[in-house]
């Protein structure tokens, strides 16, 4: 789940990239990515150096990959846990938050065509009823309005007591939210605009994906998770990606995940989390090595034909992130950001960043995904004051030379 400034935990770490703590989490408004130089000769230094950047801001584990092609460069800083100063596993499993978002689209685009549904097809068709009261209303939202932001909907994660504290951390952590329950939680409140009535504005709700995840179930008859399981997972052989459902918990290998809930306050441990309460905005676990091969695969064309992919790199602005990131684009799913050192693709990236209490997700790859960066962060800051160093190193591995150097680990 996620949002920017004070955004939603998914991507707050992208709504902090667009406005969001899971709701998921918020970052601040950090300067805009890539204000260093390009880097000759990248490698296993200047990756080690950038997590390191990230470390000396707060964060307590960091881990980083970084592939061009076949060739991959893996580095990590800092400690799995506070108390025990246990090392960061490389192959650690983490909550990946917003960025299943971008899971969730392929799904509906898959579905879109096959024929099964339609992108501007209301929201009512699908799901009668269910987006209705205080103003908002299913039948003049499309589904291509839920997967790109520009629905209007309200934000539930805003309103989840577990998200807000350290105090509603410890007393919900174990609750379940069905989805149905988390839509009913945004038409509480009015919409902030309706799709249609003239204007063309942009704003990041975990709403969106619950209801995208809910249309696929509506039209395949099986689950959202299921889907993304058969339809990504196998045929990609991430072995290590799943939807936990309900289990608050992580399998081992993994490092601990940190939350601070208020300014330059204590660091709360938040790694026992029911994911329930993201569903399709924000419900995966995986490993560094599974995401990579994920946006590799997508935008190497290997999930979407090319028509539907084209879709999905169909932007609009997002203007709400360009404090962040100034000229920020958002398709369906995937997120277009600026890189000033130029590097490949004319200085533009692809992202979706994610966050959820304890972890923080940031990534970028060129367009055809052959070069990539992600980047796993075991802490959760307030007000996201690691969020430049995160740009940087992004900047440095897209806009740097070709050398990744010959070791597999720093």
């Amino acid at each position: 789940m996620t949002k920017t400034g004070e955004l939603s935990w998914c991507c707050r770490a992208v709504a902090a990239v667009a406005a969001g703590v899971v709701a998921v989490l918020s970052l601040g408004a950090s300067p805009p990515a890539a204000a260093a130089q390009p880097v000759s000769g990248y490698g296993g230094a200047v990756l080690r150096h950038d997590l390191d950047a990230l470390h000396d801001r707060g964060v307590a584990g960091v881990l980083g990959e970084v592939r061009d092609g076949p060739r991959r460069l893996i580095a990590r800083s800092g400690v799995a846990e506070v108390r025990t100063g246990r090392p960061v596993p490389y192959r650690g499993y983490f909550r990946m938050g917003s960025n299943a978002k971008t899971f969730t689209a392929v799904v509906v685009l898959q579905l879109a065509g096959a024929g099964r549904l339609s992108l501007d097809e209301p929201v009512a068709k699908w799901l009668p009823g269910m987006v209705a009261r205080n103003g908002n209303d299913g039948r003049k939202i499309t589904v291509r309005n839920l997967l790109q932001h520009t629905s209007g909907l309200y934000d539930y994660a805003d309103d989840l007591a577990v998200l807000a504290s350290a105090d509603g951390y410890q007393r919900h952590r174990f609750d379940t939210y069905r989805p149905e329950q988390l839509v009913a939680l945004a038409m509480r409140h009015r919409p902030h605009w309706v799709p249609g009535a003239g204007e063309r504005r942009w704003g990041y709700s975990n709403t969106d994906y619950v209801l995208a995840g809910l249309i696929i179930e509506r039209v395949t008859g099986r689950s959202w998770a299921g889907q993304i399981r058969d339809r990504i997972l196998r045929p990609l052989g991430l072995r290590h990606t799943f939807s936990p459902g309900t289990w608050p918990y992580l399998p081992e290998p993994h490092a601990e995940g940190y939350t601070q809930f208020t300014k330059d306050g204590p660091l709360v441990d938040t790694t026992v989390l029911n994911p329930s309460l993201s569903g399709g905005a924000g419900d995966l676990i995986t490993t560094t090595g599974d995401l990579m091969r994920f946006w590799q695969a997508l935008l190497g064309g290997r999930l979407l034909h090319p028509a539907q992919l084209l879709e999905m790199k169909r932007t609009v602005d997002a203007l709400p992130l360009h404090r962040r990131w100034p000229g920020a684009r958002v398709g369906l799913g995937i997120m277009r950001f600026r890189l000033t050192c130029g590097g490949r693709d004319r200085g533009w990236y692809w992202t979706h960043d994610g966050g959820i209490p304890g972890y923080s997700t940031r990534n970028g790859f060129s367009e055809d995904g052959r070069r990539g960066i992600v980047l796993s962060l075991s802490t959760v800051l307030r007000g996201e004051p690691a969020g430049k160093a995160g740009d940087l190193a992004i900047a440095h591995a897209l806009c740097g030379g070709t050398d990744l150097g010959k070791g597999a680990r720093t």
